[in-house]
Protein backbone atom coordinates (compact mmCIF):
# COMPACT_ATOMS: atom_id res chain seq x y z
CA UNK A 1 0.00 0.00 0.00
CA UNK A 2 1.37 3.35 -0.63
CA UNK A 3 1.03 6.46 1.48
CA UNK A 4 -0.76 9.25 -0.54
CA UNK A 5 -1.29 12.64 0.67
CA UNK A 6 -3.89 14.87 -1.34
CA UNK A 7 -4.42 18.40 -0.73
CA UNK A 8 -7.85 19.19 -1.48
CA UNK A 9 -9.45 15.71 -2.01
CA UNK A 10 -13.21 16.04 -0.54
CA UNK A 11 -15.02 17.30 -3.65
CA UNK A 12 -14.84 16.80 -7.41
CA UNK A 13 -11.69 15.22 -9.21
CA UNK A 14 -9.84 15.24 -5.04
CA UNK A 15 -12.66 13.67 -4.22
CA UNK A 16 -12.82 11.03 -7.20
CA UNK A 17 -9.44 10.66 -6.98
CA UNK A 18 -9.90 9.37 -2.89
CA UNK A 19 -12.60 7.03 -4.26
CA UNK A 20 -10.79 5.33 -6.99
CA UNK A 21 -7.18 4.65 -4.92
CA UNK A 22 -8.92 4.04 -0.85
CA UNK A 23 -9.60 0.44 -1.06
CA UNK A 24 -5.58 -0.05 -1.80
CA UNK A 25 -3.79 3.07 -0.33
CA UNK A 26 -3.31 4.66 3.10
CA UNK A 27 -4.75 8.35 2.05
CA UNK A 28 -4.56 11.66 4.11
CA UNK A 29 -6.16 14.20 3.34
CA UNK A 30 -6.21 17.82 3.85
CA UNK A 31 -8.93 20.00 2.62
CA UNK A 32 -10.73 23.09 4.12
CA UNK A 33 -14.14 21.29 3.33
CA UNK A 34 -15.77 19.65 6.35
CA UNK A 35 -16.09 15.71 4.67
CA UNK A 36 -18.66 13.29 6.26
CA UNK A 37 -16.27 10.14 4.14
CA UNK A 38 -14.76 7.52 6.81
CA UNK A 39 -12.39 4.29 5.58
CA UNK A 40 -10.24 2.48 7.71
CA UNK A 41 -7.49 3.92 5.51
CA UNK A 42 -8.76 7.46 4.95
CA UNK A 43 -7.36 10.26 7.51
CA UNK A 44 -8.37 13.53 7.39
CA UNK A 45 -7.20 16.88 8.19
CA UNK A 46 -9.05 20.70 8.47
CA UNK A 47 -6.60 22.74 6.45
CA UNK A 48 -6.06 26.08 4.38
CA UNK A 49 -4.07 25.77 1.20
CA UNK A 50 -3.45 29.60 1.35
CA UNK A 51 -2.47 30.29 4.94
CA UNK A 52 -1.97 27.24 6.93
CA UNK A 53 1.54 25.19 7.98
CA UNK A 54 2.01 21.41 6.07
CA UNK A 55 1.59 19.39 8.69
CA UNK A 56 4.95 16.47 9.18
CA UNK A 57 4.60 13.67 7.15
CA UNK A 58 7.75 11.01 7.38
CA UNK A 59 6.46 8.44 5.08
CA UNK A 60 5.09 9.45 1.84
CA UNK A 61 5.02 8.19 -1.86
CA UNK A 62 2.70 10.57 -3.63
CA UNK A 63 1.60 14.08 -3.43
CA UNK A 64 -1.53 15.24 -5.26
CA UNK A 65 -2.32 18.75 -5.50
CA UNK A 66 -5.73 19.42 -6.42
CA UNK A 67 -6.69 23.23 -5.13
CA UNK A 68 -7.81 25.14 -8.22
CA UNK A 69 -9.84 27.93 -9.19
CA UNK A 70 -12.17 29.15 -12.00
CA UNK A 71 -12.16 32.83 -12.61
CA UNK A 72 -13.11 33.74 -15.29
CA UNK A 73 -13.82 38.01 -16.16
CA UNK A 74 -12.98 40.00 -18.75
CA UNK A 75 -9.33 41.44 -18.51
CA UNK A 76 -11.20 44.71 -18.04
CA UNK A 77 -13.27 43.18 -14.97
CA UNK A 78 -9.80 41.29 -13.60
CA UNK A 79 -7.69 43.35 -11.04
CA UNK A 80 -4.21 42.08 -9.73
CA UNK A 81 -5.47 41.09 -6.58
CA UNK A 82 -7.29 38.68 -9.00
CA UNK A 83 -4.01 36.96 -10.58
CA UNK A 84 -2.35 37.00 -7.22
CA UNK A 85 -5.14 34.97 -5.78
CA UNK A 86 -5.39 32.61 -8.33
CA UNK A 87 -1.07 32.26 -8.30
CA UNK A 88 -1.50 31.72 -4.91
CA UNK A 89 -4.05 28.97 -4.96
CA UNK A 90 -2.48 27.17 -7.98
CA UNK A 91 1.29 27.79 -8.06
CA UNK A 92 2.80 28.91 -4.12
CA UNK A 93 0.43 26.12 -2.82
CA UNK A 94 1.64 23.53 -4.85
CA UNK A 95 5.26 24.93 -4.44
CA UNK A 96 4.97 25.18 -0.35
CA UNK A 97 3.68 21.37 -0.30
CA UNK A 98 6.54 20.21 -2.73
CA UNK A 99 9.16 21.64 -0.75
CA UNK A 100 7.98 20.95 2.18
CA UNK A 101 7.42 17.13 1.72
CA UNK A 102 10.14 16.38 -0.24
CA UNK A 103 12.46 14.84 2.08
CA UNK A 104 9.50 12.40 2.96
CA UNK A 105 9.42 11.48 -0.75
CA UNK A 106 12.97 11.05 -1.43
CA UNK A 107 13.45 8.07 1.07
CA UNK A 108 9.99 6.12 -1.01
CA UNK A 109 11.38 3.81 -3.67
CA UNK A 110 8.19 4.57 -6.01
CA UNK A 111 7.93 8.82 -5.37
CA UNK A 112 5.53 10.75 -7.38
CA UNK A 113 3.76 13.76 -7.80
CA UNK A 114 0.74 14.92 -9.25
CA UNK A 115 -0.80 18.36 -9.71
CA UNK A 116 -3.17 19.64 -12.30
CA UNK A 117 -3.35 22.70 -14.75
CA UNK A 118 -6.17 23.34 -17.74
CA UNK A 119 -6.67 22.69 -21.58
CA UNK A 120 -6.23 26.37 -21.13
CA UNK A 121 -2.94 27.10 -21.48
CA UNK A 122 -2.92 25.82 -24.78
CA UNK A 123 -5.74 27.00 -26.46
CA UNK A 124 -6.62 30.64 -26.11
CA UNK A 125 -10.02 30.82 -24.39
CA UNK A 126 -11.58 34.41 -23.51
CA UNK A 127 -12.08 35.56 -19.66
CA UNK A 128 -9.48 32.77 -19.00
CA UNK A 129 -6.55 35.34 -18.16
CA UNK A 130 -6.27 34.94 -14.70
CA UNK A 131 -6.16 31.02 -14.41
CA UNK A 132 -4.46 30.53 -17.55
CA UNK A 133 -1.68 32.93 -16.30
CA UNK A 134 -1.56 30.42 -12.89
CA UNK A 135 -1.76 26.92 -14.68
CA UNK A 136 0.84 27.70 -17.13
CA UNK A 137 2.92 28.23 -13.84
CA UNK A 138 1.68 25.01 -12.96
CA UNK A 139 3.15 23.74 -16.53
CA UNK A 140 6.44 25.23 -16.08
CA UNK A 141 6.91 23.98 -12.94
CA UNK A 142 6.04 19.96 -13.92
CA UNK A 143 8.63 19.97 -16.49
CA UNK A 144 11.40 21.76 -14.58
CA UNK A 145 11.31 19.79 -11.72
CA UNK A 146 10.76 16.77 -13.87
CA UNK A 147 13.97 17.27 -14.94
CA UNK A 148 15.33 18.27 -11.44
CA UNK A 149 14.05 15.40 -9.81
CA UNK A 150 14.58 12.89 -11.55
CA UNK A 151 15.32 9.99 -10.96
CA UNK A 152 14.03 9.73 -7.61
CA UNK A 153 10.60 11.36 -8.07
CA UNK A 154 8.25 11.70 -11.13
CA UNK A 155 6.05 14.66 -11.44
CA UNK A 156 3.36 15.13 -13.80
CA UNK A 157 0.33 17.14 -14.43
CA UNK A 158 -3.36 16.73 -15.61
CA UNK A 159 -5.06 19.08 -17.73
CA UNK A 160 -8.33 18.49 -17.96
CA UNK A 161 -11.02 20.63 -19.91
CA UNK A 162 -14.51 21.70 -18.12
CA UNK A 163 -15.29 19.24 -15.72
CA UNK A 164 -18.54 18.03 -14.12
CA UNK A 165 -17.57 19.60 -10.90
CA UNK A 166 -19.40 21.54 -7.86
CA UNK A 167 -16.67 24.01 -9.05
CA UNK A 168 -17.76 24.16 -12.16
CA UNK A 169 -21.65 24.17 -11.42
CA UNK A 170 -21.73 28.38 -11.82
CA UNK A 171 -20.65 27.52 -15.70
CA UNK A 172 -22.58 24.46 -16.21
CA UNK A 173 -25.64 26.55 -14.49
CA UNK A 174 -28.48 25.27 -17.17
CA UNK A 175 -29.39 23.10 -20.22
CA UNK A 176 -28.67 25.40 -23.13
CA UNK A 177 -25.00 26.38 -21.62
CA UNK A 178 -24.00 22.87 -21.04
CA UNK A 179 -25.76 21.94 -24.58
CA UNK A 180 -23.44 24.28 -25.49
CA UNK A 181 -20.09 23.01 -24.24
CA UNK A 182 -21.10 19.32 -25.25
CA UNK A 183 -21.39 20.94 -28.86
CA UNK A 184 -18.06 22.97 -28.76
CA UNK A 185 -15.77 19.76 -27.99
CA UNK A 186 -15.15 17.50 -31.01
CA UNK A 187 -15.67 13.81 -28.98
CA UNK A 188 -19.80 15.73 -27.90
CA UNK A 189 -19.23 15.53 -24.32
CA UNK A 190 -17.96 16.79 -20.96
CA UNK A 191 -15.62 15.28 -18.50
CA UNK A 192 -16.63 13.46 -15.61
CA UNK A 193 -14.30 13.52 -12.43
CA UNK A 194 -14.02 9.97 -12.31
CA UNK A 195 -12.45 9.75 -15.69
CA UNK A 196 -10.13 12.19 -14.24
CA UNK A 197 -9.63 10.32 -11.17
CA UNK A 198 -8.50 7.25 -13.56
CA UNK A 199 -5.97 8.95 -15.46
CA UNK A 200 -5.03 10.37 -11.72
CA UNK A 201 -4.58 6.57 -10.51
CA UNK A 202 -2.54 5.76 -13.70
CA UNK A 203 -0.05 8.47 -13.20
CA UNK A 204 0.56 7.44 -9.82
CA UNK A 205 1.37 4.03 -10.31
CA UNK A 206 4.16 1.80 -10.81
CA UNK A 207 2.88 0.98 -14.09
CA UNK A 208 3.70 4.97 -15.15
CA UNK A 209 7.05 4.98 -13.85
CA UNK A 210 8.58 5.59 -17.35
CA UNK A 211 6.40 9.07 -17.48
CA UNK A 212 7.73 12.29 -15.66
CA UNK A 213 7.90 15.77 -16.76
CA UNK A 214 4.28 15.40 -18.91
CA UNK A 215 0.85 17.56 -19.00
CA UNK A 216 -1.91 15.35 -20.31
CA UNK A 217 -4.77 16.76 -21.87
CA UNK A 218 -8.22 15.33 -21.07
CA UNK A 219 -9.53 17.91 -23.59
CA UNK A 220 -12.54 15.61 -25.40
CA UNK A 221 -10.62 16.75 -28.57
CA UNK A 222 -10.98 20.80 -28.14
CA UNK A 223 -7.14 21.13 -27.99
CA UNK A 224 -6.30 18.67 -30.66
CA UNK A 225 -9.36 18.39 -33.19
CA UNK A 226 -10.93 20.68 -35.69
CA UNK A 227 -14.32 20.82 -34.83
Amino acid sequence: MKNILIIGGTKGIGKSIVDDLIDHNNITCLSRNKTDFQHQNFTHRKFDALSDEYPEMDNLDCLIYCPGSINLKPISTLNLEDFRTDFEINVIGAIKAIKKYLPALKKSQNASILLFSTVATKLGMPYHASVSVAKSGVDGLVKTLGAELAPKIRINAIAPTITRTELASKILRNDKIIENMIERHPLKKILSSREVAKMASFLISNDASSISGQIFNMDAGIVSFKN
